[in-house]
């Protein structure tokens, strides 16, 4: 069954879908930097090797169904389409889904894109080769259900790409606040509380703010438990275009777990990529 198949029933549950002006004009603007783009090119080489994988364990082989969960103006789908891939968009805001859906039809891209919330995906279980969560799960309340229905979205053997906010390094872009992933949980509540109420622009007026803050081990066990395989930034890095002393380096944050730990202090999101059992 592809992504693109008979879904399943739209979710009942009512969300606030608006979007603040300045909001939607940064994130509009953010998406299309060659900065982003680049990034969105090398996420997209990552998780490719990774089906390549798969593909040669007896996976699907061919064009994949990619779906993008919270997308926002939906940079990614041209990325994946150029590859030869499918491509679902689903966003909370939909200003910004609008403008995806948009950008779409002038480029002449089969892309498709709706307004919904990773809570409740309106989609078939197992209809997606890669389900990701760019930057989500922080912003979402219950997010054991998000990543719960990436998980059933997903095919044997797929992948669930997530990343998210660090609560290992101080460095972060979701508060202008500095240090803020070390602050205690009470003050970053305090916060939060200020955030949805006075003090908007502390969170660049998201209407979501960060309410998390994850460690790769905290992700990884829960997908663990799900039964999935599972590999945080340094096993999924790509050594073939790196120096020898790069390389150096990896080999020793990926055999000596207190380098890793360290590793993951000095980097200032949190990535995991899980593969669904088969």
């Amino acid at each position: 069954m592809s992504i693109t198949e008979t879904p399943a029933a739209p979710p009942a549950t009512p969300w606030d879908t608006g979007s603040n002006e300045d909001f939607f004009k940064y994130y509009a603007q953010q998406s299309l930097t060659p900065q982003a783009l680049e990034r969105f090119r090398t996420l997209a080489r990552m998780l490719l090797r990774m089906s390549v994988d798969r593909s040669a364990a007896g996976g699907q082989a061919g064009p994949l169904d990619v779906l993008d969960v919270g997308c926002g103006a939906g940079a990614q789908a041209q990325i994946w389409l150029e590859l030869g891939h499918r491509y679902r968009g689903l966003d909370i805001n939909r200003p910004l889904i609008e403008l995806a859906s948009q950008r779409a039809r002038e480029m002449q891209l089969q892309a498709e894109f709706e307004v919904g919330s990773a809570t409740e995906l309106p989609y078939a279980t197992a209809s997606c080769d890669i389900c990701m969560l760019p930057f989500l799960l922080e912003h979402v309340a219950a997010w054991q259900a998000s990543v719960d229905e990436a998980l059933r979205v997903v095919r044997p053997g797929g992948l669930v790409f997530i990343s998210t906010t660090s609560k290992l390094c101080p460095a972060q872009d979701e508060f202008r606040l500095p240090a803020y992933g070390w602050y205690p949980p009470p003050l970053k509540r305090y916060f939060e509380r200020r955030a949805v109420t006075d003090w908007p622009a502390v969170v660049n007026h998201a209407k979501y703010p960060a309410v998390h803050w994850f460690s790769p081990y905290q992700l990884g066990r829960y997908l663990r438990e799900r039964g999935c395989e599972t590999f945080d930034r340094f096993d999924v890095m790509n050594t073939a275009d790196k120096s020898p002393k790069v390389r150096a380096a990896l080999a020793v944050i990926r055999n000596f777990p207190p380098a890793r730990f360290l590793g993951h202090v000095f980097t200032p999101y949190t990535l995991v990529v899980g593969r669904k059992a088969i």
